[in-house]
């Protein structure tokens, strides 16, 4: 927090810089001089987030909240939905926790209705809800396909059908929603995962200029490896592992931005968008080969 005192005809120019965080006022009331109390705001006053009971979602919910916001954390996991709201209690926001299976349409849209009655329309909403089955092609299972589609893609869909309804009424609000590197291209295991995450990429490509229209900002994130529970199952090297806590870093910092897709980590996945331009003459042999386990 910074202060300073100006001249009376200083007054109009700083509140001109700064409408909407500067507050006047007057020492007493003979004075000449007056104070300029300088305070931040957050930046998504309030925010909904899926998939916030572990890994990348429960550090951006605890990140959000240090931030001053108040964040609306959702997930499965009650326990740890509990432990998180008690980790926020001493942050600048805090953390209010709403079980929610976003592949039950009833149980979100009675989430949606209880938000907006106790703190109004989200001014962001993160849609990382999600899951990873790997599949092995040649024991291929449809349960596998279906699960993932039914929680990556239409738990997707299910939170968007909830939430777009009164951003378009606000004109106003961000939604970023979290994919994966493994949209870009097939790779091997991520027959099914892989697809969730190119329907969501391509949605969002269309989401983006649609909802622009309405006011809506739409961001795609699309992390490489990351360090958390659902990367801890893989049973093979991990490119560029990054920490949680920097990627929620770099996930932060993208959503104060206007891009469209947040990356991370950015050397990782430059070469796979590199990658995603080879023909398939190319791109097939070298990905068979680079990720081919004995």
């Amino acid at each position: 927090m910074r202060e300073w005192r100006v001249h009376n005809h200083q007054r109009a120019n700083l509140k001109a810089i700064y409408p909407e965080r500067v507050r006047v006022y007057f020492p007493n009331r003979f004075s000449e001089q007056m104070m300029v109390l300088m305070t931040k705001s957050p930046p998504f006053p309030v925010a909904w987030i899926t998939g916030a009971s572990t890994g990348i979602g429960r550090a951006l919910s605890l990140r959000l909240a240090a931030e001053g916001c108040t964040v609306i954390a959702s997930a499965r996991g009650i326990d740890d939905l509990k432990s998180l709201e008690q980790e926020g209690e001493n942050l600048a926001g805090r953390i209010v926790a709403i079980p929610l299976d976003v592949t039950d349409a009833a149980a979100i849209g009675q989430a949606r209705d209880r938000i907006l009655d106790e703190f109004g329309t989200p001014d962001l909403c993160v849609l990382n809800a999600g899951t990873y089955i790997p599949v092995d092609a040649t024991q291929l299972k449809a349960e596998d396909f279906r699960i993932q589609f039914d929680l990556n893609v239409m738990g997707t869909v299910k939170m968007l059908e909830a939430v777009i309804p009164s951003m378009v009424e606000r004109k106003s609000g961000r939604i970023a929603v979290v994919a994966s590197i493994s949209g870009y291209r097939g790779l091997r295991t991520a027959s099914a995962y892989g697809a969730t995450k190119a329907a969501l990429i391509n949605m969002c490509e269309a989401l983006r200029m649609e909802l622009g229209d309405a006011g809506i900002t739409v961001q795609l994130v699309n992390p490489g490896f990351v360090k958390t529970p659902l990367t801890d199952q893989n049973d093979f090297a991990m490119p560029f592992l990054m920490p949680v806590d920097k990627a929620v870093d770099q996930f932060y910092r993208g959503l104060l931005t206007n891009r469209f897709e947040i990356t991370f980590p950015k050397r990782f996945t430059w070469m796979l968008k590199f990658a995603r331009l080879l023909p398939y003459a190319l791109y097939l042999p070298l990905i068979n080969r680079t990720t081919k386990t004995d």
